[in-house]
């Protein structure tokens, strides 16, 4: 397809630096939403291009395209592009910091809870239990039968 080779190029850098793309399966929109001045058919016929060359992995759900780049497809934006071997895009790049839930040390705990006031020993109360729970504490009762093998007394 024809196209401007700015399009082209400002495709291929965004590309290169997130590492994948999204596409919406929609033709005739004016512009791509992360790409501005860009039509979203040029962004699609640019990336089936790479596809068909092997340099981007396809999937296709929910009216949408998902592009993710491959080991040749960054060598091949690299020379194009005229990148160092420094650059690599943001899917190959590890995270600084991890991300999740912060870790803290015992002395950072809220006071509240059952473990407040002291430790296992105060979380296991024995004063409470009455040792009677379980299987045959409670006295055994036979009152006669239930339902079908009741009999008729009155």
């Amino acid at each position: 397809m024809l196209m401007p080779k700015k399009n082209r190029t400002e495709i291929y850098e965004h590309l290169f630096k997130e590492g994948v793309l999204v596409a919406e399966r929609d033709v005739v929109a004016a512009k791509h939403p992360e790409l501005e001045n860009i039509p979203n058919l040029h962004v699609i016929k640019t990336l089936q291009s790479l596809k068909s060359r092997g340099f981007v992995e396809q999937n296709f759900a929910w009216r949408h395209y998902y592009w993710r780049l491959t080991n040749e497809g960054i060598q091949y934006l690299r020379d194009y592009l005229h990148l160092p071997a420094e650059i690599v895009p943001a899917t190959l790049k590890k995270p600084s910091k991890p991300e999740g839930r912060p870790r803290g040390t015992m002395g950072d705990r809220r006071g509240d809870g059952p473990r407040a006031e002291g430790g296992r020993d105060s979380y296991r109360r024995v004063a409470d239990k009455a040792g009677e729970a379980g299987a045959g504490s409670a006295p055994m009762q036979f009152r006669g039968g239930f339902g079908r093998g009741r009999s008729e007394r009155q």
